[in-house]
Order: C-alpha cells, then structure tokens, then sequence
C-alpha cells in the first residue's frame, strides 16, 4: 500500500509534495520528476529558473507567502 500525499505550504517558499503524484504542465504534458528523492518542491515566488521545481529564488528576491 502506497503512503498517502501530503502537501505543505513551507513557510515564504515552496510548495513540498511528498509521495506518488503527477504533475503536469499548462498543456497537459507529463512534466518529468526525480525519482531519487522522496518529496518535490514547487515554484511558488514565479522566478525559479527550474520552473515548476524550486531554485530557491524565494530567498534572496523577497517572497512572503
């Protein structure tokens, strides 16, 4: 049995998704994910250069979230 998806809101950051998901772009395309890592973590500051995926941008541009 897989674990349930959890996801949190870090506090001025990203979004941190853990367990089995799909992410797709504004076209429906499959977007690949890492497959070594247990949580992925998602844009939400907009100045990632690895959109969807956090850079961590959010914390030199000034995001508050």
């Amino acid at each position: 049995m897989s674990s349930p998806v959890q996801v949190t809101l870090v506090r001025n950051g990203p979004i941190k998704i853990t367990g089995a998901v799909e992410v797709t772009d504004a076209d429906g395309n499959r977007v690949e994910l890492p497959t070594d890592k247990p949580s992925i973590f998602l844009c939400r500051c907009g100045e990632s250069t690895r959109k969807p995926f956090c850079d961590g941008k959010h914390k030199t541009n000034g995001f508050c979230g």
